[in-house]
């Protein structure tokens, strides 16, 4: 029988693999057997299974995978990513800034606060000097009346009365002075 090769011609090492198969002699994914298959247009078939068998001569076949790169992120995802990071920081910022305010509401608050309990004690202080006041006014009230009633028909004022004019006299003026306190 004559031989297939020319002289000189070694016979070729040909095996029929499925694009896993290859992948696995290459150290390749399944995906990239059948790419390679694709661009070196290495003849196909289908078994009777219906899986696609690669006839490859390992011989001629000279593939140096290349350095696996890093895929590129999904660019949704990565405009997701940074849309949640800025809400975040977005949100942290609108948080940090009504503290700030809460904080400065919380000052005039306390401010409004013992301004209104000093107001409080004067409103408290001016009623009870009005109340000393108003008792005051009916006792004076008091010794008028009595001044009144103790005249003479002569008009002239009994001795006892001008005793209690003189105290009456007194008395205003000590009010007085307690006042300008």
């Amino acid at each position: 029988m004559p031989s297939r090769f020319a002289p000189g011609e070694a016979p070729m090492c040909v095996a029929l693999l499925t694009y896993a198969d290859l992948g696995a002699r290459l150290n390749i994914s399944r995906e990239a057997a059948r790419s390679l298959a694709r661009r070196r247009r290495l003849p196909r078939s289908r078994s009777d299974d219906g899986k696609a068998l690669v006839s490859v001569d390992f011989s001629e076949l000279r593939y140096v995978p290349r350095p696996r790169r890093c895929r590129k992120a999904d660019p949704i995802a990565a405009s997701m990513a940074r849309i949640e990071a800025f809400k975040a920081e977005a949100f942290k910022m609108e948080v940090a800034r009504l503290e700030a305010a809460a904080t400065g509401y919380r000052a005039d608050f306390e401010r409004e606060r013992e301004r209104a309990d000093r107001l409080a004690v004067e409103l408290l202080q001016a009623a009870a000097e009005t109340t000393a006041a108003n008792a005051w006014a009916a006792r004076l009230e008091d010794e008028v009346a009595a001044l009144r009633t103790g005249r003479r028909a002569s008009g002239a004022i009994a001795g006892r009365a001008a005793l209690r004019l003189g105290h009456l006299a007194a008395a205003i003026v000590g009010a007085d002075r307690a006042a300008r306190r």
